[in-house]
Formats: structure tokens, sequence, C-alpha cells
């Protein structure tokens, strides 16, 4: 075994990213307040070929250099835009066809393994803040949300690793 270097991986690049087909998601982040997180989504946007990555409310925006320092090059590839008001956005997104799910425990959660995405539907998959999770106000406009199960003492994982098992488990179920 050995490890491969960067040419032999045959990453496509920038041009060609912006050029591909993408997968049916967006990502929207609800008053994510680590740039290091937002940095670490824009990766995981850019690995699994996300749509587009909504930042809400306080969330910061490229460019910043912490941003920049997570996110390796990926706010140049991803397509990204700052909403203020989540509401409206989610409406539109709705009005769009897309279904609004969140990422957050509640007591209608659906265990990640339980859920069974539809390749012909678009989705808007929710995360919230580092504290409060996903907001009152975007999860009443939410059509499911979604629970990573968690067996150790901690109730939640990382925003932006969250991100990356739910974004892995979306793809590995409509690849198939």
């Amino acid at each position: 075994m050995k490890k491969l270097k960067l040419e032999e991986l045959n990453r496509i690049s920038d041009s060609e990213f912006k050029e591909a087909v993408k997968h049916q998601f967006v990502l929207v982040l609800d008053s994510v307040r680590s740039l290091n997180n937002v940095g670490s989504v824009f990766r995981t946007a850019d690995a699994f070929l996300a749509e587009k990555i909504y930042l809400c409310g306080i969330t910061g925006t490229p460019p910043h250099r912490d941003i920049h320092k997570t996110a390796l090059g990926a706010t140049d590839t991803v397509a990204w835009e700052h909403r203020e008001d989540i509401a409206s956005l989610l409406q539109e997104l709705k009005d769009n066809h897309y279904q609004i799910i969140a990422l957050e425990q509640t007591n209608q959660s659906v265990l990640l393994h339980q859920f069974n995405p539809n390749m012909d539907t678009k989705y808007a998959f929710v995360l919230g803040n580092e504290v409060d999770g996903v907001s009152d106000e975007a999860l009443a406009l939410t059509d499911i949300s979604i629970e990573i199960p968690q067996f150790g003492t901690k109730h939640s994982l990382n925003v932006s690793v969250a991100t990356g098992i739910l974004v892995w488990d979306y793809i590995s179920k409509i690849e198939v």
C-alpha cells in the first residue's frame, strides 16, 4: 500500500467543479458562530458537490482568514449566499420544491440511519448554532428533523462534524 500523491487523485479543477452537475441538496447554516466551522462546511460541500450554501443570520461570510484556513479554497468553488432572514429563505426553498430537513434533536426526530432520501427530491439541510442548535423560527418551517444517534455522555456533535456525517449518509444512500 502506498499513499497517493495529489496529482494521482484525479481531482477536478475549480472550473470543472463549477460546471459539474451537483447533487440535489443545499446546506443552510443557521447562525453558526465559528468561522472555522463555516470553512469546514465549505470543504464538505465541495467534497460532495453541494448545489449551494446559505449563510444565515450571524453566520460569517467569506472572505475571512478563519474561514479560508479551513475551507482551503472551497469558498472559490462552492456557490454561497448570505441571507439575514432564515424564515424567508426556507419558505423560498419550499416554494422551489425543496424538502426542508433540520439536523436537530426534537420530539419527532428521525434517526439518521432511518432516513431514506428520494433521488428525485431536492433537500435543504438546516444546521444550527453551536450552542442553541436550529432556531425555533427555522424549525417551524422544517418538514422533518434528523438526529444522529450518539452513545456517549455528550448530547451533540460539532456542527461541521455533524454536517459531514449527514452529507456522507445522504450521498451513500442516493449513489447506490
